[in-house]
């Protein structure tokens, strides 16, 4: 139990170790460039006049917005004003769409975020702890009073994002392990009987661009797609 203790806050020192905020600086990092990339990167926008492979044809569709020729699982974004592949859905936290090219930038952004949060909130809880006999000794300080305020305030905020991030990153993994888009589930316009059945690594690694599980944590490498059976990336 002691050294549990000491690992997290020193009561001696009264600080945390620094190994700690070296690792929350560095997921900070890690979800800052997660969020700034999925804001900008191209999510899969299709050209105006797209080249469709001559073998393929037969997985390609008329858009009846644009009336633009898509691949199938491709959706048209009404506030763009454009069709995605694979379009997942429209984030207003990122202002851009989560398509073929970004979603992997966009999981990441999910899971930094959660790790963050939680990280915050086990320093907060740490700290409220660590300043609970201040209250008790000094219980008409203004700033004592005031700063144990401002830390259950945040704690309660930060839970309230951490199930709220839980919850979308959770929708997300489901939707990858099964193949399916957000927009694909509310329109129930994919049946499992449809599509053919892949292994979640196979699925996973379609979305991310790369077999290697150690670089689907990396947001500062370029994504590069798999190169996969067309009936797979495109069969609905």
């Amino acid at each position: 139990m002691g050294l549990r203790i000491h690992f997290v806050v020193d009561p001696h020192e009264g600080h945390i170790p620094g190994i700690l905020i070296i690792i929350f600086y560095g997921i900070a990092i890690f979800c800052l460039v997660a969020l700034v990339r999925a804001s900008i990167t191209d999510p899969g926008r299709l050209p105006e006049n797209p080249k469709i492979p001559h073998g393929e044809r037969e997985f390609w569709e008329l858009c009846n917005k644009c009336n633009l020729m898509r691949p199938k699982r491709s959706h048209h974004c009404s506030r763009c004003g454009h069709c995605v592949r694979r379009m997942d859905h429209h984030c207003p936290w990122i202002n851009n769409c989560v398509g073929e090219d970004n979603h992997w930038l966009f999981l990441q952004l999910c899971f930094y975020t959660e790790l963050l949060t939680s990280y915050a909130l086990m320093f907060s809880f740490c700290h409220y702890y660590y300043f609970l006999p201040l209250k008790k000794r000094n219980l008409d300080l203004f700033v004592v009073r005031h700063e144990l305020a401002i830390m259950r305030l945040a704690a309660f905020m930060g839970i309230t994002m951490l199930v709220g991030i839980t919850g979308l990153f959770y929708t997300q993994l489901i939707g990858i392990i099964t193949d399916t888009t957000s927009i694909e589930k509310m329109s129930n316009c994919c049946e499992e009987i449809s599509r053919p059945r892949k292994p979640w690594q196979q699925t996973f690694s379609e979305v991310f661009g790369t077999r290697w599980k150690i670089l689907w944590f990396i947001p500062f490498r370029q994504r590069q797609p798999l190169r996969v059976p067309y009936h797979f990336a495109n069969h609905v």
